[in-house]
């Protein structure tokens, strides 16, 4: 009786808030041309976790008909290991590091500790708000982890950074669904909230862990019907925070209670869950022939929860596991025929790319300096391009050391098929050759002299480039304390 007045008082509440986008008006032309974009960001998930990207525990059928008719590509990049500056460069199209967001945000002196920011300025080249004022409607449903979590209640609202709606969980500010946590038995549900509830700055509902991610979906299927009947284009994020822990499928599928089942049924549910959006695309004429859908991840998969695949490693490691990122693109009306049901193998671009590229299909100009490049033609299936510049990464500051991984390279950069990790000073170098060894197995630093120091110069002269964190002091620590 417990568990269906929670359910009960949440749906109402919820009902209440996706009541209010009905009564949002655009106060700017629309511009039918423009096509509509959504981006499905999950969290935490490994490269081979859809099925098809060869997954045969679990089936993701929703996802899977995305792939069948668009694209899949198999060397995408995000361009962290790690939540909050991942999703600083896909909605930037800078790397994350400019804006101080190297590891995930939490409370302030933990933050402060690592040499990194509270939230991510006002001031960044957001995608939403270059869309919103091109006439887009903006909105934003899921985790936002960019700032308003924790202790930190000062941060700004997210519709402070060019969305006209949202709502989130527990790492971000403004409308919030917080997570029960429910388990086989008769024990009451957990909160799972991290003191969101005593920010501020929002309604709060409780729900069930395992139906937040349809509470998202629900919200942003009304916004698409508000937009499409007012032939707005939109531009709507769809963050879930599965298959991130704690691990909560629905409790008929609990099974044996083991960290990889529980895994694979969140993401089943989840992937049950998203497709109530993907349906309504897919079904309406109108809406399938000018939207663009992309589903991707964050960063790599928790370390005995998801999976990479034949990849070397997990999330907050920059080997290949931990950033890159199996992408789906679906846009049936904007891609060639012959693309469509295609994998992309070749192409080598990342998250940051995708804010030129998107910018650059809903035909909008931006004075912006991305450090992402246009690759729409690659996106839309008309070329196999990839992005001219090298790629660089930085591991976050608090990451020496992770779960069974001691002594984790300091930097990385991916330049053509070639991968180099190093030290902050150069030091330690270790060289794979991606295109012959994608799972990172053989390094080949010692036989290939002139290309390791080809590229120690450039991910040294870039992470000289970028504002600094406290990843070397953290680092001797962590040496000290593991020698």
């Amino acid at each position: 009786m417990i568990h269906f007045s929670i359910r009960r008082a949440a749906n109402l509440c919820l009902s209440a808030l996706i009541a209010i986008s009905l009564l949002i008006a655009s106060s700017q032309s629309a511009n039918a041309k423009q096509p509509n974009i959504i981006l499905v960001f999950i969290d935490d998930m490994g490269w081979g976790d859809f099925s098809s990207f060869g997954n045969t525990e679990a089936s993701t059928p929703h996802i899977d008909r995305l792939a069948k008719e668009g694209i899949a590509f198999e060397q995408f990049y995000v361009n962290s290991p790690i939540c909050s500056p991942s999703r600083v460069a896909i909605s930037t199209g800078q790397y994350p590091q400019r804006w101080g967001i190297t590891s995930y945000l939490a409370r302030r002196d933990l933050n402060a500790g690592r040499g990194i920011r509270d939230w991510l300025g006002l001031e960044a080249p957001m995608l939403a708000r270059i869309l919103s004022q091109s006439g887009y409607a903006t909105g934003h449903f899921g985790k936002w982890h960019m700032g308003g979590q924790r202790d930190v209640s000062e941060a700004p609202l997210i519709t402070e950074y060019g969305f006209d709606e949202s709502i989130t969980n527990f790492e971000g500010l403004g409308a919030r669904i917080l997570p029960l946590k429910h388990v086989p038995g008769d024990k009451p549900p957990v909160q799972h909230n991290l003191g969101s509830e005593t920010l501020g700055h929002g309604p709060v509902i409780w729900h069930d862990r395992a139906y937040v991610t349809e509470k998202f979906t629900e919200a942003a299927v009304a916004f698409a019907k508000v937009a499409a009947s007012q032939d707005q284009p939109f531009y709507l994020n769809l963050w879930p925070d599965d298959v991130h822990t704690p691990m909560h499928p629905p409790l008929e599928k609990w099974g044996d209670g083991s960290k990889r089942h529980l895994y694979l049924k969140v993401l089943e549910t989840m992937d049950e869950q998203l497709g109530v959006l993907f349906d309504l695309i897919h079904e309406d004429r109108n809406l399938r022939d000018n939207t663009i859908i992309l589903v991707c991840s964050d960063n790599g998969p928790e370390v005995g929860f998801g999976s990479a695949g034949p990849l070397r490693g997990h999330k907050a490691t920059l080997f290949e596991g931990g950033i890159r990122s199996s992408l789906i693109a679906w846009a049936p009306g904007l891609m060639k025929d012959a693309s469509k049901g295609s994998r992309n193998t070749k192409s080598i671009f990342s998250a940051m790319d995708l804010v030129p590229s998107l910018l650059s299909i809903a035909s909008i100009d931006s004075d912006a300096a991305f450090d992402g490049e246009n690759l729409a033609d690659t996106l839309l299936g008309r070329s196999n391009n990839s992005r001219s510049a090298p790629l660089f990464f930085r591991r976050p500051p608090d990451r020496e050391n992770f779960r069974h991984y001691v002594g984790l390279p300091d930097l990385a950069v991916r330049d053509g098929k070639w991968k180099l990790f190093c030290d902050y000073d150069g030091a330690n170098p270790e060289l794979y050759d991606l295109g012959s060894d994608p799972s990172e197995t053989e390094n080949q630093a010692s036989s290939r002299k002139s290309i390791v120091n080809r590229l120690t110069k450039k991910v040294l002269d870039w992470h000289a480039s970028m504002p600094a964190d406290n990843g070397p002091e953290l680092g001797r620590i962590a040496r000290a304390a593991n020698p």
